[in-house]
């Protein structure tokens, strides 16, 4: 009658122990398939995918050595930032982008009003900045963070495409730069 009883008492342990497992990795699952949603929400943003654009026009008018270009941009990504909608981002989020929005709208500010070389001093930290807003928003788009060596002590940038064409010198050295990393 013990062995019975602690037969049964296995039994049932083992049951419960199983439950438990498959339990937890269906909350794994739902898990994962709540933070893939996230990111396909984050990846959607319409508003930051503006800012990008805007940003990837500016950084062809540098690459093209056009300084009236390249202010016309600025002033238009300048725009872009002001009318960023950071509301659907957790409170610390919202911190950061506002932070972030703050310094590259003034420096497209700056880029929208300053010769070209300046221009370019200021592409330098808005590069930063806008790799610092697609790590929070995300992104629908492959995008390449490109690398110069030889600007200002080593300088990157954002790209829609993988090769290399260089805001920072144009047609200086306009292939001078590699693919540091992509950014899906």
């Amino acid at each position: 009658m013990n062995n019975l009883k602690m037969s049964i008492a296995t039994m049932l342990l083992l049951a419960v122990s199983f439950t438990n497992a498959q339990e937890k990795e269906k909350m794994k699952m739902d898990h994962s398939k709540m933070d893939h949603s996230k990111m396909m929400n984050m990846n959607s943003d319409t508003k930051a995918e503006a800012i990008l654009n805007d940003y990837f026009n500016l950084k062809d008018a540098l690459v093209a050595d056009d300084t009236k270009k390249a202010a016309q941009e600025g002033s238009k990504l300048a725009a872009s930032l002001k009318a960023f909608d950071a509301s659907k981002y957790t409170a610390e989020e919202q911190k950061e982008l506002a932070d972030i929005i703050e310094d590259a709208t003034e420096h497209a500010e700056h880029i929208a009003k300053s010769d070209m070389g300046h221009q370019r001093e200021h592409f330098k930290t808005l590069s930063k900045d806008m790799s610092d807003l697609i790590a929070i928003t995300g992104t629908k788009s492959t995008l390449y963070e490109q690398f110069c060596p030889m600007y200002d002590g080593g300088s990157s940038w954002l790209s829609s495409s993988d090769q290399v064409r260089n805001p920072y010198y144009g047609s200086k050295m306009l292939k001078c730069g590699k693919v540091q990393k992509t950014i899906q």
